[in-house]
């Protein structure tokens, strides 16, 4: 007893409001897929080239220092004749990195969770789209029945004028949410802010922001709109150039740029949170092994359980149980928190320590 007072006291002095930052930035080192790899999927490569098919050129992402924010940058390639899709013959080619399944959790975005990912990137001022895709960014899910196809894609199209469109799907039927002329960020430093809940009917917003003066030159905001594809295990991010090659015509050598890459999970823990330890609905034994006995001791009912680790992030949600047993053999040693909530009321808030 005496060890689990001491655990809740260290996580009552945790500032539960922005719990889990991940940030990659370029050093200019040279070891550029080494950084990447180390950031995102420590001793995994989530770097997707087309580098053993154009090996003359070496490398497609690198590392250069840029004059304007006055400091390193990456640089991310892509030849519109010699290179394909990582070897591969092709109708597209790709050059991107990301998270995936051998990232650390925290780069895996589950549902519930409300995550916001930042960036920087500068195309050229003579950037040239295809009127099929080019993919500069995308939200893609992992598992399920719509994996297929990416839940949120940033695209760069040919038009008059050119666009830069805003696409989302929770099924496999994308749509355009929005769209803004690619002349308002062409040959210019842009920030990137997006933030989303991960679930049905939930939040979403991008913001798009000129670095020399500050100026939105695009926004985008919903609070019901549809973030999971039905089956996804996880949702990951990517970032690079991913272009169809139909129109080859209409494409060249892009040079894209893009530092201070971040991704912040949001709590949905406050303080207020942990500090009440209110165990209307009885959980034990605990400390508990495999299986856990519930049983609710009052008239109001619960009909999800959110489980959290200490750092705040949601692990598993439950539906309501009626064995009055649940198995939570899958979760690692530690300490966690069982939220039960009716819809958004908390019903009881119970600490359970799993050996």
């Amino acid at each position: 007893m005496k060890h689990l007072y001491c655990i809740l006291f260290i996580l009552l002095c945790i500032p539960f409001f922005g719990f889990s930052q991940v940030t990659l930035t370029a050093d200019g080192s040279g070891n550029t897929y080494e950084l990447i790899n180390s950031v995102l999927a420590p001793n995994y490569d989530v770097v997707e080239v087309p580098d053993c098919k154009h090996t003359t050129f070496g490398r497609h992402i690198d590392e250069l220092f840029d004059t304007e924010l006055n400091k390193n940058v990456f640089r991310f390639y892509a030849h519109a004749n010699e290179d394909d899709d990582r070897c591969k013959n092709s109708d597209r080619q790709r050059t991107e990195i990301k998270s995936y399944d051998k990232s650390p959790e925290n780069l895996k975005a589950v549902e519930s969770e409300k995550v916001v990912y930042k960036w920087k990137m500068k195309i050229d001022a003579n950037f040239q789209a295809s009127p099929n895709f080019t993919h500069l960014h995308q939200l893609k899910s992992v598992g399920g029945d719509f994996s297929s196809i990416p839940m949120y894609t940033l695209t760069a199209r040919k038009s008059t004028p050119d666009q830069l469109e805003l696409r989302q799907t929770s099924t496999d039927d994308q749509e355009t949410l929005k769209k803004v002329d690619l002349s308002l960020i062409k040959g210019h430093w842009v920030e990137f802010t997006e933030k989303i809940e991960f679930g049905t009917n939930s939040f979403y917003s991008l913001e798009i922001k000129r670095i020399d003066n500050q100026t939105i030159v695009f926004e985008y905001e919903n609070n019901t709109i549809d973030n999971w594809q039905y089956g996804a295990e996880f949702v990951r991010p990517k970032w690079g150039i991913y272009r169809s090659l139909n129109n080859v015509q209409d494409l060249r050598d892009e040079a894209i740029l893009f530092a201070d890459f971040s991704i912040e999970e949001v709590s949905t823990l406050s303080l207020n949170d942990l500090k009440s330890n209110n165990q209307i609905i009885k959980t034990f034994p605990n400390p508990v092994v495999n299986e856990i006995q519930i049983i609710d001791t009052i008239s109001e009912d619960y009909n999800q359980i959110y489980i959290y680790n200490v750092l705040g992030k949601l692990v598993d949600t439950k539906a309501k149980i009626t064995s009055k047993t649940l198995n939570i053999s899958h979760l690692k040693s530690g300490t966690y928190f069982f939220i039960f909530k009716n819809d958004e009321k908390i019903i009881s808030k119970n600490t359970v320590i799993i050996q």
